[in-house]
């Protein structure tokens, strides 16, 4: 079995045994969809999601900022 395989394994391992006692709330079920496709619309879709992801995360600290500087 090539490396890659068993890195897979552990990695569809991992992500199972950690999804059971996770709360669903949509991101995993993105991941598992993206998880079924060929490897090049896998690598757009985690772009696409890398992309979306960031921009939350970056609106969430803008909001942040916002409240912080507020609060002074």
């Amino acid at each position: 079995m090539a490396s890659s395989d068993v890195e897979g394994a552990a990695y569809s391992r991992s992500v199972s045994e950690e999804t059971a006692s996770a709360p669903t709330d949509g991101l995993w079920s993105r991941l598992r969809l993206i998880e079924g496709q060929p490897l090049p619309a896998r690598a757009d879709a985690y772009s696409a999601l890398h992309d979306e992801l960031s921009r939350r995360l970056e609106s969430g600290a803008k909001l942040d900022q916002r409240e912080t500087s507020g609060s002074r």
